[in-house]
């Protein structure tokens, strides 16, 4: 058993909590009932002028990035020189309320937390967060939402998730939450330096209605993936397969349920969404004769469900639908499950914290014909402020989520990343960071629901681990290259705002039943003309009066 720690599931941003993958998101969205004139929120974003991108001035990388394509910088090493970014503590003295989610085991309280009480001596205020613990089901953050928007007694920052069910986000937004427009809009961000180093386009996440109304989270632009241990797959020639047919064939073979040995984990909507990938299929939405078409109603999706039931009657998924994360990687680093999916952020998590020598699954023809893609988006998170606060402590908060956006190379960072030296890590030799048992213990748990509101621009960095750097740094450029985008991102859709997120959550559900045995296949035709007809009509109309406005005029 490896000695690293075994208790924490990275953050996964918008793709994917707990078995659910992203729900299409349309980029700068509008309602009807936040503010805005009906049907107007395109017209209103497209006007905004999201925050200058200001980079900042920190270490070179030691392999390349490409912000225009998503190539995340790579560092082989700590960089020696850091920069530190904040100069004086950001917090004005008053405790300040957080309402956040964590994907492992919650951190310890604050009273036995050095991390968490360092953190509040850098920020100069105590920073009370209320941390939920993600379920399998994906259904305790929403439930702790709801009850404390129904009690009124919203705390100072707030995580808001597209991927969890939350419903009728836009209003609630501008009843209850700040506009951080006239804060962050154009030049005005780069009084808050690390916020400024968000690429542009992270931005989108943030905007509903032509105003900026929170800080997101800067996700990698490579929504989810397989990974795996090779090792499981040795015995069939490894990970490499010519079809979906030769996966479930070698999946049969290497399956043994005497011994508890399983292939892939019971996250079943989020295989089906790799699978719609081998089968070329869409990426929320696609263009067809120039008509958007939605994933939900092409046949590589359908063709992707039947695929998966064909797993799971062949036992390929691990039995209990409950299994926590931990226990999933466990049983991966001990050659008991085969393959798993994560974000392109719990990638870098994982990579960091188990022994196995891990890979990715590139997709891969499903079928002759086929033409395979990952799945691409700059959507994710957002932090809102709480409305009621006067613009002075709105400025404050904004410099608290600022120190917590301190980008790789600069003392915010080794800080929030770590915790504090010589307790919950060291230095080696070559200047690499290494977990304490303690740091395992209390920086990972506690710095993980820091990271869900807000942290770095994405960066590759594993301790003391130069070749597994490289190689993500490979897989992301090779994956890259065959990278979908949702044709409808940065465009806009009022139905979305209102119902994208019940809608979706809807369908998934189904497809849910269907991949367990609950529901049979042949309904599934039926759940997508309901999808259709309460919105998902709607939508493909708005997205492509949005599309069209967007086309160059002819002269």
């Amino acid at each position: 058993m490896s000695s690293k720690n075994l208790n924490r599931r990275g953050f996964i941003g918008a793709a994917g909590a707990a078995g659910l993958a992203v729900a299409g998101t349309g980029a700068l969205t509008g309602c009807s009932d936040s503010g805005a004139a009906p049907g107007h929120g395109a017209e209103a974003s497209a006007e905004l002028k999201l925050p200058t991108y200001a980079p900042a001035k920190v270490a070179p990388p030691d392999l390349p990035g490409d912000a225009a394509k998503g190539v995340d910088p790579g560092y082989l090493r700590y960089p020696k020189e850091l920069v530190k970014s904040v100069p004086t503590p950001p917090g004005d003295g008053k405790p300040i309320t957080a309402l956040t989610e964590t994907f492992t085991t919650p951190p310890p309280g604050m009273a036995g937390n050095a991390y968490w009480q360092e953190l509040n001596k850098r920020l100069g205020s105590e920073f009370k967060m209320t941390v939920v613990v993600d379920d399998a089901q994906s259904t305790a953050y929403r439930a702790k939402f709801n009850a404390i928007v129904a009690s009124g007694d919203i705390p100072d920052i707030v995580w808001i998730p597209p991927n969890q069910g939350l419903q009728q986000i836009p209003g609630l937004v501008a009843a209850k939450f700040a506009d951080l427009t006239p804060l962050l809009s154009g030049n005005a961000v780069k009084k808050f330096p690390n916020l400024a180093n968000f690429p542009a386009a992270a931005w989108k996440s943030g905007v509903i209605d032509g105003k900026i109304v929170g800080i997101p989270f800067p996700n990698p632009r490579i929504r989810q993936l397989y990974l795996a241990n090779p090792e499981f797959w040795k015995p069939v020639g490894g990970l490499e397969f010519d079809s979906a047919e030769d996966f479930l064939a070698k999946g049969r073979e290497l399956l043994d349920t005497k011994r508890k040995k399983y292939v892939l984990e019971p996250a079943y909507v989020n295989h089906v969404a790799r699978f719609n990938e081998w089968y070329g299929g869409h990426n929320t939405w696609g263009l067809r004769d120039g008509k958007l078409v939605h994933m939900f109603e092409s046949d590589e999706y359908f063709a992707a469900i039947e695929f998966a039931l064909k797993c799971r009657r062949a036992q390929l998924f691990w039995p209990d639908l409950n299994i926590p994360m931990t226990t999933t990687l466990e049983k991966i680093q001990g050659g008991y499950l085969g393959a798993y999916v994560n974000s392109f952020t719990g990638l870098l998590s994982d990579a960091k914290q188990y022994d196995f020598p891990m890979e990715t699954i590139r997709p891969f023809a499903a079928e002759a014909g086929a033409k395979p893609n990952v799945g691409l988006t700059w959507i994710s998170s957002f932090t809102a402020i709480n409305g009621s606060a006067g613009k002075k402590r709105v400025e404050m908060l904004l410099n608290v989520l600022n120190y917590l956006a301190a980008p790789f190379g600069t003392e915010e960072r080794l800080f929030l990343d770590n915790g504090v030296e010589d307790v919950h890590y060291t230095r080696t030799r070559t200047g690499d960071t290494k977990f304490t048992t303690k740091g395992n213990a209390v920086a990972l748990t506690t710095s993980q629901p820091l990271a869900t509101m807000t942290t770095a621009p994405p960066y590759l960095y594993i301790p003391g681990e130069p070749d597994m750097t490289r190689n993500i740094h490979g897989w992301e450029t090779e994956l890259l290259e065959i990278g979908q985008a949702n044709p409808t991102e940065g465009h806009f859709s009022d139905t979305f705002s209102n119902k994208g997120s019940s809608l979706t959550t809807d369908v998934y559900d189904r497809v849910m039943d269907i991949v367990a045995g609950r529901m049979p296949l042949s309904e599934y035709q039926d759940v997508v003309k309901k999808f259709r007809r309460n919105g998902g009509d709607k939508m493909r109309g708005e997205y492509e009066e949005s599309l069209s406005k967007s086309k160059p005029k002819s002269k």
